[in-house]
């Protein structure tokens, strides 16, 4: 192999890409395994919340909540910027109840029906529950469809 320049500066930049990846990818590997041991991937867990059995799901999606809320206040206090050095932009929503309601039922009989939140899919299949290969396939022709039906809906 005879030396080239341009193809010593295209491996020098691809590894910190191949490192942030690697990141990203220990990062999701961390949190597949925190749904697994916090049981937030186990359907019995998700249906003992949506019959009101348990609080065990509620303190887990409210832990979030309460996570979530300070961490993105301070990425936009402190205008965190990325592996990459880009800027972390948190854009604001805009206020319409309609589209969070048809959303937010359409979200929840897709969970209900799967007993499954989409987030944990791959933890679940990763850990050999291969029907969740159906609930995969119907998320991502869902994902399609609303490609194909965005215009018309409202936002």
């Amino acid at each position: 192999m005879t030396y080239s320049p341009t193809t010593s500066v295209r491996r020098t930049r691809s590894l910190p890409a191949a490192l942030s990846l690697l990141a990203y990818l220990l990062a999701g590997t961390f949190f597949g395994v925190v749904l697994v041991k916090s049981e937030a991937a186990s359907w019995y867990r998700i249906q003992e919340m949506f019959r009101f059995q348990s609080f065990h799901m509620y303190g887990l999606i409210g832990s979030a909540v309460l996570t979530g809320l300070p961490t993105t206040w301070l990425l936009r206090r402190f205008q965190t910027r990325s592996l990459t050095g880009q800027t972390i932009q948190i854009q604001s929503k805009d206020p319409g109840l309609p589209r969070y309601v048809l959303g937010g039922l359409i979200f929840g009989l897709g969970w209900g029906l799967a007993g499954v939140c989409p987030g944990p899919v791959f933890t679940l299949l990763g850990s050999g529950v291969w029907a969740m290969l159906i609930v995969l396939f119907f998320a991502l022709l869902g994902t399609w469809l609303y490609g194909v039906l965005r215009d018309r809906l409202p936002h």
